[in-house]
């Protein structure tokens, strides 16, 4: 069924690593309440947001943990988050220099600029996001040719011809009938699944869905049932059970299943079985949803996504999303398949009929780095970075391996989450490593489970050998300073992970 390995790595908390770091969760919530204590009489000065006396009856917006949580915990980290740029999100950035003088409630900022940041958080994939080049410049022509804004939706005076040729362009690129863009890639999912499916219909989730995906789900009305992370005896189970039983109650079959799946999972920088999810999806005559947001343009040989990676034919996925915030430095959706389906969607879909268009230069800048990709602009730019992103995320993965980190995700996943697990390392992880002028990614509860924090780190082609092989070194004495290396595994050399040459599947 896989042509190649199909290597992901999920290695297991260690015991003495989950305790402490449930401790470090309990000692923090106990100091939470002393200072909610404190704050009530007066004795601690109350930074965050009160009702006013007249309110003071009212139900709270808030649910109590959310307030508690957000000022007793978040706030001690807060600036490990929201940090400003001011330049392109290349390889390198540049951000504003920030202080506190009251723990993370307010910031200032010094009007310093810390420059050339080493950027690891950016989804830059195929190191797109320039402002200077084939695609920018195009972009930037495109502005003045036809403005900004289009102030209108597709279906009243918003279609322009860039519209028209970037989906065809799309169709074409990804092997389907037709494709539809979209100015947002989280509406794309959000706005489009309520479309496609309703009350009588089965939604069949993977456990670590994006929020648009679950979004999109529960705005449907469709009965939602979750099935474990990238589980194929969980998934068939729930099909099986659902052809069977039917719906509740009244035993009558499902208007329609459909699986919702991701290509590369942002989170876990694991990639769906697509084969297997395929085969039951024709075995149980359901339709499948694959969401490309990640994978598109960052896997596969010529970049057409996990459906190319795995030799996959693309009629067999039902409905093909993908986004153009990733890989192609812009923004916006696309969905994608048979004809019949985009046709509706442009009827029915709310993304479609309320909002507004896809701004000019961001189609052309999607367009030119699409024609760049397929090899239509007369170079071979877009096929050297497909290459070039493989090569540096084996080797990056490889080397954290080595080091002893704990990573999660597949071998050639661009995405690569290294735990910390400890909510105390969150912050001094961000903090050290941009002092090492490295801008990383630190992700924790309640975004992940509590016993797995982790940083975030997205690989880009535009990542040269050196910029990766100065992370690293930074990585290992961050390693050893805030003892990160957590891994029990045993440490493997295998240098044919860094032949720049083999990075194709096997015919």
């Amino acid at each position: 069924m896989y042509k190649k390995p199909f290597n992901q790595s999920f290695e297991e908390t260690p015991m003495l690593v989950a305790v402490l770091t449930y401790m470090g969760y309990g000692i923090l919530t106990l100091f939470g309440y002393l200072r909610d204590f404190l704050r009530a009489w007066k004795i601690e000065k109350c930074h965050h947001a009160t009702e006013r006396e007249e309110q003071k009856d009212f139900v709270p917006l808030y649910q109590d943990f959310e307030n508690f949580y957000t000022r007793n915990l978040y706030m001690r980290i807060r600036d490990s988050w929201n940090r400003p740029i001011c330049s392109v999100p290349g390889a390198k950035f540049d951000i504003m220099e920030r202080v506190s003088y009251d723990y993370n409630w307010t910031f200032k900022f010094t009007n310093k600029i810390i420059k050339d940041v080493l950027n690891m958080g950016s989804y830059n994939y195929l190191g797109f996001a320039e402002c200077h080049g084939y695609c920018a410049d195009a972009a930037t022509k495109a502005t003045i040719q036809y403005g900004v804004g289009i102030c209108s939706s597709r279906q009243e005076i918003g279609n322009l011809d860039k519209h028209e040729e970037l989906e065809k362009l799309v169709a074409r690129f990804l092997g389907v009938e037709a494709a539809m863009a979209f100015g947002m890639g989280f509406a794309t999912n959000s706005m489009n699944i309520p479309a496609l499916v309703g009350k009588g219909c089965l939604i069949l989730s993977d456990e670590l869905n994006h929020v648009s995906l679950v979004l999109g789900a529960r705005l449907s009305g469709a009965t939602i049932r979750v099935f474990k992370h990238n589980n194929m005896q969980s998934l068939e189970k729930l099909l099986r059970d659902a052809v069977i039983s039917g719906q509740p109650r009244t035993r009558r079959p499902w208007k329609k299943i459909l699986i919702v799946v991701e290509g590369i999972y942002s989170m876990e920088g694991s990639m769906v079985r697509l084969p297997e999810v395929v085969a039951l999806k024709k075995k149980y005559k359901a339709y499948l949803y694959l969401d490309e947001a990640h994978s598109v343009g960052a896997v596969g040989p010529t970049g057409r996504g996990v459906v190319e990676y795995f030799g996959v034919d693309p009629r067999d996925i039902d409905v093909l999303m993908g986004t153009f915030t990733k890989s192609f430095g812009a923004s916006g959706g696309y969905i994608a398949g048979k004809k019949e389906l985009v046709d509706y969607l442009r009827r029915y879909s709310h993304s479609a009929v309320y909002a507004t268009s896809m701004p000019p230069p961001i189609a052309e800048q999607i367009i030119r780095s699409l024609r760049c990709l397929m090899g239509l602009d007369g170079s071979t730019i877009g096929i050297e970075r497909v290459r070039q992103l493989g090569v540096n995320t084996r080797y990056f993965r490889q080397r954290l391996r080595e080091l002893g980190f704990i990573t999660y995700g597949n071998d050639d996943s661009p995405v690569v989450p290294l735990l910390l697990y400890m909510p105390g390392k969150v912050g001094a992880f961000a903090r050290r490593m941009l002092q090492k002028n490295i801008g990383v990614v630190v992700v924790g509860f309640p975004a992940t489970p509590i016993v797995e924090s982790r940083a975030r780190f997205c690989l880009s082609a535009a990542h040269t050998r050196e910029m990766l092989d100065t992370v690293l070194d930074v990585l290992d004495e961050m390693g050893n300073y805030l003892q990160l290396k957590y891994s029990r595994r045993t440490p493997s050399i295998r240098p044919e992970l860094y032949d720049e040459s083999n990075f194709e599947l096997e015919d």
